[in-house]
């Protein structure tokens, strides 16, 4: 399995592109998460631009099935959260085929 970006990692490579120490880079991942999770907590919707969206979202109750028995079961309604890649990122890691 290939390992991806860790924090650690992430933290260097942008305290090394913007000439900031680690511990700033860091202060800035942290800040962005804390406002990232509050805003979307708040307002339902957060938007990191070119990258895309965090939504909540509202999962009505429905009906599932146990795995291991097949019996029908009910699933209760849930808050959850999304996320929504943008279109210019999604067509720069994978572009459309023509």
């Amino acid at each position: 399995m290939a390992t991806g970006l860790t924090k650690t990692a992430l933290t260097r490579h942008l305290a090394e592109k913007l000439e900031l120490t680690n511990k700033q880079s860091g202060a800035f991942l942290d800040l962005l998460a804390e406002t990232a999770i509050k805003e979307t907590k708040k307002s339902g919707v957060f938007v990191i631009p070119g990258i895309g969206r965090l939504v909540k979202a509202e999962r009505k109750a429905r009906m599932g099935r146990n795995p291991q028995t097949g019996q029908p079961i009910k699933i209760k309604a849930k808050t959850v959260v999304k996320f929504r890649v943008a279109k210019a990122a999604k067509d720069m890691i994978a572009p459309p085929k023509k």
